[in-house]
């Protein structure tokens, strides 16, 4: 088998046992990204020179003292909003298109100790800021089972390379759905874990409360394994949890599902899923059931208002955030202007893309005095209430599915001139990282045009390992995740 055909798992046993080198590993990666990358283009930046040569340096080390580390050798992915030392960390804007940073972010630190190979930085939404990749200032990325149609986003490109076979697994990030969304679109699984258990040191920031790195992989095996590696305490974090990480390999061992409760929300069963994705949700439970878990519907009342108020939050925050981009400090800045406001303006507005711009002006707006109150202190309150409903569910229930998306994947430009019907993608995601809770998203079915349907599963703060066995048991039993994309 093809090198780029295997697991994360598969790959790391290979290379420990030292059936494969990593020039090997390394080479045949690129080969495969000249392959597809003119048609997914899930890439910002290739690191192909420095790859091959840490491959070199690898290889002659372990010659002599075959001793490796779980993540040495593998080829990873991370997408461009993620602070890699040496190497560009663009955000996808043009804000920051020539912006190296000095450090590590703490994810990558890890992994670096760890002498993974870094092949490049993936693509996304501009400061994360999209369901669809098509708001980088690059272009956009397109989806391996259709290059006619979005990968999700933000971080469509990490994605799109796992699902594309560019990379072995990648990092991502999720403020309200951005792992999860395009693993869903693209067919491969995202996690995105409890906030605080992974560092967002590094991380740039959109919504300093939602935001959260992940891993997106090939199949749970692959989840549960890149995580292991990159949760922890982390001091230079202070939202970073100081709690012990268990093993979440060893959770995937237990194959039946007996004595756990399931929990299926109505809320998510509503008017505008799609009949194919209820139709392979509604399956997926059927198999949960099957493995011993017993299902129970549930009420999550203030779904409703998930929306709303995630995107009052998330604008306050990013306009907050993204205040330090203002020509002065570092990033773009504008020429010829005759003051220091001009400057200021004229940055802001050729640095930043039109998307982020009506996010910082939704943002400012709703922080401004006289609406403070009437809308982001009602925000905060009824982001209580989501917490609380799920809180309550979750005295009840161990773990609970939904759809992970509305509908599968959508054409190119279907929904840019519309932004409610964007946001709208992100509808069954969003209300997790409102609560700050452990999800994943994994292949549940194919619609008739061939493009992939995901099934997502919740769990309570600090329990992925539930997760990841509910989610591992269900992948076991079926056959979708095996499936791969002919990219044409």
């Amino acid at each position: 088998m093809s090198l780029h055909k295997l697991t994360l798992v598969e790959l790391q046993k290979q290379f420990k046992a030292g059936e494969v080198a990593a020039t090997e590993i390394a080479r045949a990666y690129f080969l495969r990204i000249s392959h597809v990358e003119p048609k997914v283009k899930a890439f910002v930046t290739q690191t192909k020179e420095s790859a091959l040569l840490q491959a070199e340096a690898l290889d002659k080390k372990l010659k002599e003292w075959r001793k490796t580390k779980p993540l040495t050798g593998m080829p990873l992915a991370i997408t461009d909003n993620i602070c890699t030392e040496g190497v560009h960390t663009t955000c996808s804007s043009r804000m920051l298109q020539n912006f190296i940073p000095p450090y590590d972010a703490t994810t990558v630190a890890k992994l670096r100790a760890q002498e993974y190979i870094l092949l490049g930085k993936t693509n996304l939404d501009e400061f994360a800021m999209g369901s669809s990749t098509e708001n980088s200032a690059f272009g956009p990325s397109r989806n391996p089972w259709n290059v006619h149609c979005v990968p999700g986003g933000s971080s469509g490109g990490s994605a799109a390379a796992v699902a594309a076979e560019e990379c072995v697994a990648a990092l991502g990030s999720d403020t309200g759905g951005s792992i999860r969304q395009p693993a869903a679109f693209c067919g491969v699984v995202g996690l995105k874990p409890t906030y605080g258990r992974v560092s967002r040191y590094g991380l740039v920031a959109f919504a300093s409360s939602l935001d959260q790195i992940g891993p997106i992989t090939r199949d749970v095996s692959d989840a549960a394994f890149l995580l292991q590696s990159i949760a922890g305490h982390d001091p230079m974090d202070s939202t970073s949890v100081d709690r012990s990480v268990p093993d979440y390999m060893k959770a995937l061992q237990k194959r039946d599902l007996k004595a756990l409760k399931i929990g299926v929300p109505v809320e998510f069963f509503t008017e505008g899923l799609d009949p194919d994705v209820e139709q392979a949700v509604r399956a997926a439970i059927g198999e949960l059931k099957n493995l011993g878990a017993e299902i129970r519907e549930i009420r999550l009342p203030s779904t409703d208002a998930a929306v709303a108020v995630y995107y009052v939050i998330a604008t306050a925050e990013a306009s907050s955030n993204l205040a330090r981009f203002d020509g002065v400090k570092f990033g773009f800045r504008a020429k010829e202007t005759k003051d220091l406001l001009e400057l200021y303006m004229k940055t802001r507005q050729e640095g930043f893309g039109p998307e982020v711009k009506r996010r910082i002006m939704l943002g400012t707006y709703v922080l401004s005095a006289g609406y403070y109150d009437a809308y982001y202190g009602k925000a905060q309150a009824v982001r209580t209430m989501v917490c609380q409903d799920f809180s309550a569910a979750f005295q009840e229930v161990d773990v609970i599915v939904t759809p992970a998306t509305p509908t599968p994947a959508f054409k190119l430009g279907e929904k840019s001139e519309d932004p409610l019907q964007m946001y709208l993608s992100d509808l069954f995601t969003l209300s997790v990282n409102l609560a700050g809770l452990p999800a994943i998203a994994l292949p549940c079915g194919f619609r008739k045009t061939g493009l992939p349907i995901c099934v997502q599963l919740i769990g309570r703060a600090f329990e992925e390992e539930t997760v990841l066995r509910a989610a591992h048991a269900y992948e076991q039993s079926t056959q979708w995740h095996l499936k791969k994309p002919m990219i044409r």
